[in-house]
């Protein structure tokens, strides 16, 4: 037997390496042409690095090789030809002939990792086992190692992903890129922010991310997965309650928080005043929310950024999705415009309680709609073009006497092109708006607002070695401002027509970031921002006494409106005023071991346009203003350190983190300010500072049936307006104030388990210290009326906030894994029917006169159920 199986294996080898074949080779064959004449005869695949070029000709002589041995021909076309053949197994590699420059180097492999829909993966692991090492991806699916000679077994890995694994033998400089087929079923095993495990050896920390695979099984109120809701369950992160638009990022205002879509800035982040977020679950692909060691490519805000992206059509298949539920429901067909060169996906989303609401004889109507779009183009193997879009909309009718319309509009145009393999570029186009429309038949009247933004970018990543990656970029957007029009519907109107001043500015930055390996444990990611903003005119601006748009009545004891002296006209285009900041960013990592880690990091930030809300929780009517005169940009110092520790393998993962945050110019409001159609905003607002602190804490398990996280918070956020001089009190006495996003303790728990394939269960139980306000100490009487008297600024605090939520998760069949798929969601928001104060109010009881304090509630326990389709 044993000499059976030598000659079997003599008769194998002999047969791989002993084919012959004919071949003609000249000045005009190209590599390409020469591999067709190999492969049809033999067996052999061809490899080559990325400095080869197939098209081109490397053959000097002509000749016709007869019936010669393939290991023969190699060693022939050696000689003459301008680049080095070699035969390893069933491959032949060609690559550019050593000279002794490149002798002494290492060899480079690299490459892109790729979804099914040959997409980038960010973020994958990319492991040599025979020199237990490796790296991972890069935002553009890209990673780069150096190696030896030799052969190597590389291992691909993501979670979500099936494992991907192939030995390969490196001479020189390669190139494999790898296709990796996502695993429904690990999916449903693992519920986690970003990868498997901490990452300790990467500087970004303060970040969180997830996936739509992972949001979906968060339960929400009405049953519809909503990215927004999700990432409240992350430390450092809420919201002002149920129902509620905005949410709060240490300690910071709505506002403070960038919104992207696809590059793109969104202004309003709901639907029906906060019960939807504007992101469609099916079409998003996931989302980054950047609370701290930002970025330097980021700026314009000052307290966190939120990353979303839509998903990229399928190049191959065409596929519908969609689900059913009580409130709305939602559609998504992808695929391909021209197969593996272009593709589409467009996702709708509807409402249809109106229609309910008229079925009852209700004539009273509110909807919301938003229609997701997203098209690639492929143009080359280096170049591709891709347009992202969203169009959404609320409306709101009250008996045909109130009408509100309002929503976001948003495009986005990219090209991206790869130079090499260690640079690559993107340069967008956008155009993002928020309108607001208002309409009262009995009053005869409509108002219109909106803010529009148009702008580029242009962001570089070079690679410049193994170690050491640099981004740069430029970015500029121009923005224009509608605070108000007021037009009246007809003759009978006791209004007439006005409009708010217009208001325009021009913000532009340049930006320049390091990642830098200093050593195996110490890494480093440095960088600088420079960004400037003009506020430009056609407009008027008013002066007033000592240039305080708001004085002090020392009399009354109260600030008020401030009286103009004059004014100046500023023409289209002129600069009213102009801000420049330098933004640094540091960020460091220590790895004690492989799964040990201490992190660092620094970052100044600038924000120069303004959300007027004196509102906890933003409304459709708030209103954008630029940084000017009277309005100086936010900037913000933050300092995070953090501990970060992977457990049992990874199974369990935990970070902690410390943070500290200033900002200088935040604006304040005087007491009983008027906001709303106020030409002369700056008559009730005053300048101040705002500061956070605290501790977050994150606790995981990653694998299993069972998967979860804990996380909890412990924070302070206050306020101080000092008075600008000695006989002025400031606010809140010129004392810190607590800010009305301060919750001093914020706890969330998150399970999901996996019961068989057929059903998974998921709750999420959130708790939270109710959020600051203002409560009235006492009455007084004035004409016979009570009014009550109110305590210092956000003296006091709403009733503890918690809630409990369940869910289950049914699939029929969940073998299938082709036509019709399905599956269905139960769910019970507030499963105990716990009625959370949204606010307080003081008043007097109309039949026995008596003070009375009312609490407002939103949700008790609200059942959901929806059903989920594919094909």
């Amino acid at each position: 037997m044993k000499h059976i199986i030598s000659a079997c294996f003599f008769l194998f080898s002999w047969c791989m390496f002993s084919q012959n074949v004919t071949v003609t080779v000249d000045q005009t064959v190209t590599l390409k042409e020469f591999f067709k004449q190999i492969e049809n005869q033999t067996d052999f695949k061809f490899a080559f690095t990325d400095q080869i070029n197939t098209g081109q000709k490397y053959f000097t002589q002509k000749k016709t090789y007869t019936n010669i041995d393939t290991k023969e021909l190699i060693n022939e076309l050696n000689k003459t030809a301008l680049v080095q053949f070699s035969i390893v197994g069933s491959n032949i590699f060609v690559k550019q002939k050593a000279t002794a420059k490149t002798a002494k180097k290492k060899n480079k492999l690299t490459g892109q990792i790729l979804d099914e829909n040959r997409e980038p993966i960010i973020g994958a692991n990319v492991f040599i086992k025979e020199l237990s090492s490796g790296t991972t991806t890069d935002r553009n699916g890209k990673f780069s190692l150096e190696v030896d000679h030799g052969t190597y077994t590389v291992l691909i890995s993501y979670v979500g992903f099936k494992n991907r694994e192939k030995q390969i033998t490196v001479s020189d400089d390669v190139r494999m890129d790898f296709n990796i087929e996502s695993d429904s079923q690990e999916l449903d095993q693992v519920i986690v922010t970003g990868n498997k495990a901490v990452d300790v050896r990467n500087t970004q920390m303060s970040v969180s991310k997830l996936s739509m695979e992972q949001i979906k099984k968060i339960p929400v109120a009405m049953g519809e997965p909503d990215p927004l809701k999700s990432i409240l369950t992350l430390p450092g992160v809420t919201n002002a309650g149920e129902a509620s638009s905005g949410f709060n990022v240490r300690g910071g205002a709505a506002d403070q928080n960038l919104i992207l879509l696809d590059g793109a800035p969104v202004y309003s982040d709901s639907h029906m005043f906060g019960f939807f977020s504007v992101f469609n679950a099916d079409i998003v692909s996931g989302l980054d929310l950047y609370k701290g060691g930002i970025p330097s490519k980021f700026g314009g805000r000052v307290s966190s950024v939120l990353d979303v992206t839509q998903q990229t059509g399928d190049f191959e298949n065409y596929k519908v999705s969609g689900g059913i539920g009580m409130i709305s429901s939602r559609l998504m067909v992808q695929g391909p415009i021209q197969k593996e060169k272009g593709s589409f996906i467009v996702a709708g989303r509807a409402s249809y309680a109106h229609l309910f609401l008229k079925l009852a004889d209700n004539n009273n109507s509110a909807m919301f709609y938003d229609i997701n779009a997203k098209f690639n183009y492929r143009l080359g193997a280096n170049n591709t073009l891709a347009f992202s879009g969203y169009l959404g909309s609320d409306i709101f009718d009250i008996s045909d006497r109130f009408a509100s319309t309002y929503g976001n509009t948003m495009g986005i145009l990219s090209w991206k092109h790869r130079f090499s393999d260690n640079l690559n570029t993107n340069l967008s186009v956008f155009y993002s708006d928020y309108k607001f429309n208002l309409g009262m038949s009995t009053e005869n009247f409509e108002w219109d607002s909106n803010i529009a933004t148009y702008g580029l970018k242009y962001g570089w990543n070079h690679s410049l070695s193994e170690k050491l990656k640099l981004n740069y970029g430029i970015d500029g957007q121009y923005y224009n401002f509608n605070p108000g029009t007021v037009q009246p519907t007809n003759s009978n109107s006791q209004f007439n027509y006005k409009q708010l001043d217009k208001k325009y500015a021009f913000e532009s930055s340049v930006y320049l970031d390091f990642e830098h390996q200093i050593t195996e444990k110490l890494n480093l990611r440095y960088g600088l921002r420079y960004s400037m903003f003009y506020r430009l005119g056609n407009e008027t601006i008013n002066t007033y006494e000592n240039g305080n748009a708001v004085v002090f009545n020392s009399l009354y004891h109260i600030y008020e409106k401030g009286t103009p002296t004059g004014s100046i006209s500023y023409g289209s285009g002129k600069t009213i005023s102009d801000f420049g900041n330098f933004e640094p960013r540091f960020a460091l990592s220590y790895a004690f071991n492989d799964d040990t880690s201490v992190k660092a990091s620094y970052n100044r930030m600038a924000q120069y346009i303004h959300m007027l809300s004196n509102t906890q929780s933003p409304l459709p009517t708030t209103i954008w203003t630029p940084s000017g005169p009277f309005t100086k940009p936010q900037l913000l110092d933050q300092y995070a350190v953090g501990y970060f520790k992977n457990l049992r393998d990874g199974d369990y993962s935990f970070e902690g983190e410390l943070f500290y945050k200033k900002i200088q110019n935040r604006i304040d409001y005087i007491d009983g300010a008027d906001i709303l159609a106020n030409n002369n905003i700056e008559q009730v607002i005053l300048n101040g500072k705002a500061r956070s602190y605290g501790m977050e804490l994150l606790l995981r398990k990653n694998t299993g049936n069972f998967t979860g996280w804990v996380s909890y918070t412990l924070s302070r956020a206050e306020q101080k307006t000092p008075g600008r001089t000695a006989a002025e009190p400031g606010i809140a006495n010129g004392d810190w104030y607590l800010s009305g996003y301060d919750k001093l303790h914020n706890l969330s728990v998150v399970g999901s388990y996996e019961y068989n394939p057929k059903w998974s269960f998921s709750g999420n139980f959130s708790l939270q210290s109710g959020q600051p306000v203002t409560y009235a100490n006492g009455y007084y009487e004035f004409g016979g009326i009570n009014i009550p008297n109110y305590s210092l600024r956000n003296e006091n605090r709403l009733p503890l906030y918690h809630h409990l939520d369940v869910a289950a998760t049914y699939t029929p069949r969940p073998d299938k894994k082709k036509g019709w798929q399905s599956y269905w969601v139960f769910s019970i928001y507030n499963i105990y029917n716990r009625k959370n104060a949204a606010s307080m109010t003081f008043t007097t009881n109309d039949d026995t006169g008596a003070n009375e304090t009312r609490r407002l509630s939103i949700f008790g326990m609200v059942p959901g159920i929806s059903y989920n389709f594919k094909f």
